[in-house]
């Protein structure tokens, strides 16, 4: 895999390993993280190992650390999951963990490389995620990424006895034309 980074070199993306398990659970267990997921179960360090091996290991699932390029610090990680290599699609996902790293445009950042590396190394047709309507912030940062809104999925899913509505976001590889 080529290394990716940011053109002003201030976030890289480097692959996830078992000893970023830790990080991960600690980050994905945060109450600011795991309020944005539709899957809110707390994890363990047996759930995502399991994830690694079940997933990551068998390459329906990419993940990578994001790294703040000064220091080498991990911040947070990016994944692809599900990937489809007959549809030649899979779902996007994120989360900044690192303490201080929110709100410093590393998500966008982080979401421009994913994207290259989804078309590049992949050769994927199509990404797309999906994200709580309320999470404006989220949806402009996908948004400067290059992702588009696609659907408005009223009341899709239930959490915690309340429904919630999901917008559907994607965005298409430009080398494949239509």
């Amino acid at each position: 895999m080529k290394e990716y980074r940011d053109e002003e070199n201030i976030i890289y993306l480097r692959p996830m390993t078992y000893a970023d398990t830790e990080l991960i659970v600690a980050w994905r267990n945060q109450e600011a993280v795991r309020r944005n997921f539709i899957y809110q179960e707390l994890f363990t360090r047996e759930s995502h190992e399991n994830w690694i091996h079940t997933m990551v290991e068998t390459g329906r699932v990419v993940q990578m650390m994001i790294c703040e390029t000064a220091g080498d610090r991990p911040v947070g990680s990016v994944y692809l999951r599900d990937i489809d290599r007959k549809h030649q699609k899979a779902e996007y996902g994120i989360f900044i963990g690192g303490e201080g790293a929110r709100g410093k445009g590393y998500g966008t950042r982080a979401a421009r490389l994913m994207i290259r590396y989804a078309f590049e190394e992949l050769g994927l047709h199509r990404l797309f995620l999906r994200v709580f309507a309320e999470n404006t912030q989220a949806i402009r940062s996908y948004e400067k990424a290059g992702f588009e809104r696609e659907a408005y999925l009223r009341e899709d899913v239930c959490i915690d006895g309340r429904y919630r509505d999901i917008v559907l976001m994607g965005i298409l590889n430009p080398a494949h034309g239509k």
